[in-house]
């Protein structure tokens, strides 16, 4: 563990975690917008707002950039989290890929419950194919809630045919039942998440529907034919059983996983690229990922 990871693991812990526990969702929503410059763009990055879909979207670009593009949906809980706070970290993991990054602004609950993300999710890769894309172009990527969105996503696209080149994912949220061991297990382990706020994000994002529902928990969904799967976790996460069921899930149906696991990282620590060691390495192995399933 390097010296900055520790001390970044203290400031989440005795900062970060406590204002989550506590802030309202939209309060919590616009301490992480004034927090997004602390996330240090690459050098020579270039942000570009267009639209996709009907849906805004930010292009991320950093260097030469070939064919692959890297649809990227952000976390938050499904309540906070934006463009803005995740481009830097896919800026970055653009640049290492030889990729182009685009990062939908979906809509976030509770002023817009599921499944409308799910539904500007599928409008922005519409986009992506109207603009000339191929499926096989397009690597699928998200962190945390947007993770188990975007794994909502391949599910969909997969039921209809359309297979992307691949699919990644940093500690996602798979599965809204609350039956996770670890959501107990790592409460007082995970540096940054609080586990008694998990009843009230899924409530606001979700409202009456059923938590299984496989657009919500894409642990229940089906993934006939689905291309390689990349995924990220630390064992200290809350949510680090999520990951581990969806993998086994997706190996029992044949898809080929890769599975990162390590050991006491903060939860989606590749945000912090640029700064911490550890998280340049995770984008590192995030970009041997895509190159291979886009060469």
């Amino acid at each position: 563990m390097s010296l900055r990871l520790r001390l970044l693991s203290v400031w989440l812990r005795r900062v970060e975690k406590p204002a989550l526990a506590r802030l309202a969702p939209l309060d919590a929503r616009r301490r992480f917008e004034r927090e997004a410059p602390l996330f240090r763009d690459p050098p020579f990055v270039r942000y570009r707002e267009a639209e996709l879909g009907g849906v805004p979207v930010t292009w991320a670009e950093a260097g030469p950039f070939g064919p692959p593009v890297i649809l990227w949906l952000h976390g938050g809980a499904h309540l906070m989290g934006s463009c803005r706070t995740h481009r830097a970290m896919l800026a970055r993991l653009a640049a290492l890929s030889g990729a182009r990054a685009v990062l939908p602004e979906f809509r976030l609950a509770p002023e817009h419950p599921y499944p409308a993300a799910l539904d500007d999710a599928l409008a922005v890769w519409g986009g992506l194919l109207d603009r000339g894309y191929r499926p096989q172009d397009i690597v699928l990527g998200g962190d945390s809630s947007g993770g188990g969105l975007m794994l909502a996503l391949l599910a969909r696209l997969l039921a209809r045919g359309e297979r992307p080149a691949g699919a990644l994912a940093m500690s996602p949220w798979t599965d809204l039942t609350g039956t996770s061991a670890t959501l107990a297990a790592n409460a007082a382990l995970d540096p940054l998440l609080p586990a008694d706020r998990f009843e009230e994000a899924r409530r606001l994002y979700l409202g009456d529907t059923d938590p299984r529902d496989p657009g919500a928990s894409p642990l229940y969904a089906a993934f006939p034919q689905c291309p390689p799967v990349w995924l990220h976790v630390s064992r200290t996460e809350i949510l680090c059983d999520d990951t581990l069921a969806m993998a086994r899930h997706l190996e029992t149906g044949g898809t080929e996983v890769t599975l990162e696991l390590w050991e006491d990282l903060p939860h989606v620590a590749a945000l912090f690229q640029g700064w911490l060691p550890e998280a340049d390495t995770v984008l590192r192995q995030a970009a041997g990922f895509i190159r291979a399933r886009c060469p």
